[in-house]
């Protein structure tokens, strides 16, 4: 296909695909979806090789949370029989973080339900990261703290926060139809402190929550914009008790050719295959390991993953490899970006992106079928598949071991 060669072709330039391009991704038909998937793989090589790398999500707060993001089983109302706690402490955070580093995690997670922390959560998080440094130096660490008030991104780089993690997880346009408690302006600001106070930021998306194409296409383009290192790929995991329970419109080819997009869109950063792998593309999850080149080990916030060995197992029968703590995740150019406080590859070696992500949106492309769902599609989707959405009933917050 024409378009797949020129999109390989702008991809190994880091050059920003058209919209219309990248919507015709996610029109194309099953019969071509692996060849999207060989095109958007050799653009993942390129730049990543065939390395995997492994991140471990520990959720020191959990529920109770006062915002009212719909697709999220923490949010206020959430009436998902999740686990609730509050703060763990250092050590035991720490301790939880031990399980997902001897799994092979490069990167830990340390994550916190509410709208944005206090000055004494930060104190709180920077005594659990000294903690977890104290026994793994060189380990990652990426905080996910919610919205962040002046000086406080500036605190946790100064106590050895790596990077931090908020998500656009949708386009601007229909922001307000999941969350009414914040804006989106207000989650770009936090990625901005982030970025500006040194850290990598990492920032991505939820898909499967109604969208439409030209909504996935508008935050994925937003996401380049705004050019964090890492790109966390979400897939909605529709909770009983949240009023997003009712969505489910993914399918596994719906899921590649997203992941695909993503790839086309932002070549050289790290896409992660995050939550809702196992739930929307079950047995194809080995092919997205050819679009995504991170993902997260054993399980999640509140639901739990597929068994930590399982992912390894995965991993080397797909024919990739584990990214080894030594090795540097980001390709050079970017990784030098970051090393002097820029913001990624930054085109020039600026902030501006490159390509020309800084251009005003093109009118949307019209859409003819429902939200979300491409036409080849329309039969498929919809199908709930609430026996394999499990709540995390072991790991942080219980006296059960955890799944790395």
């Amino acid at each position: 296909m024409d378009l797949l060669n020129t999109l390989v072709d702008k991809g190994l330039r880091r050059e920003l695909p058209t919209r219309e391009e990248a919507l015709a991704v996610l029109a194309t038909s099953d019969d071509e979806l692996l060849d999207v998937v060989a095109a958007a793989g050799k653009v993942r090589r390129h730049w990543f090789g065939r390395r995997v790398k492994l991140n471990y999500l520990v959720n020191l707060k959990s529920g109770l949370c006062p915002e009212d993001c719909s697709y999220c089983s923490q949010r206020l109302g959430s009436k998902a029989e999740i686990l609730k706690y509050t703060w763990l402490k250092p050590d035991q955070a720490a301790e939880a973080a031990q399980a997902g580093l001897a799994g092979g995690a490069k990167r830990v997670c340390l994550v916190a339900s509410g709208r944005g922390p206090t000055d004494r959560d930060v104190d709180r998080v920077s005594e659990t990261i000294a903690a977890i440094k104290e026994q793994h130096e060189g380990v990652e660490v990426c905080a996910c703290l919610g919205l962040l008030s002046d000086g406080q991104a500036a605190r946790l780089r100064e106590a050895g926060a790596d990077a931090y993690n908020h998500n656009l997880n949708t386009s601007e346009a229909t922001y307000a139809d999941i969350t009414t408690t914040h804006t989106y302006a207000d989650r770009v600001e936090t990625v901005q402190q982030a970025q500006a106070a040194g850290m990598s930021a990492c920032s991505g998306l939820i898909a499967g929550m109604g969208e439409t194409d030209a909504d996935l296409v508008d935050v994925v383009f937003s996401l380049r914009e705004l050019d964090p290192d890492s790109v966390p790929v979400n897939f909605l995991i529709p909770f009983e008790g949240t009023p997003l329970a009712k969505e489910w419109h993914l399918t596994p080819q719906r899921v590649l050719r997203i992941l695909a997009m993503v790839r086309f869109v932002c070549p050289d950063v790290e896409v992660r295959l995050a939550a809702g792998r196992e739930v929307h593309l079950r047995s194809m999850q080995p092919l997205a390991l050819h679009l995504a080149n991170s993902i997260f080990l054993g399980d999640y916030l509140t639901s739990e993953g597929q068994a930590g060995k399982a992912d390894l197992e995965m991993i080397e029968d797909a024919g990739f490899e584990v990214e080894g703590a030594d090795t540097t995740t980001l390709p050079e150019h970017r990784a030098d970006a970051l090393a002097a406080g820029g913001c990624g590859s930054g085109g020039g070696g600026g902030c501006a992106p490159c390509g020309d992500a800084g251009a005003e949106p093109e009118a949307a492309a019209a859409e003819t079928v429902p939200a979300g769902v491409t036409a080849g599609e329309e039969a498929e989707a919809g199908v709930a598949r609430t026996d394999l959405v499990a709540v995390r009933r072991r790991g942080a917050g219980t006296d059960l071991p955890p799944n790395a």
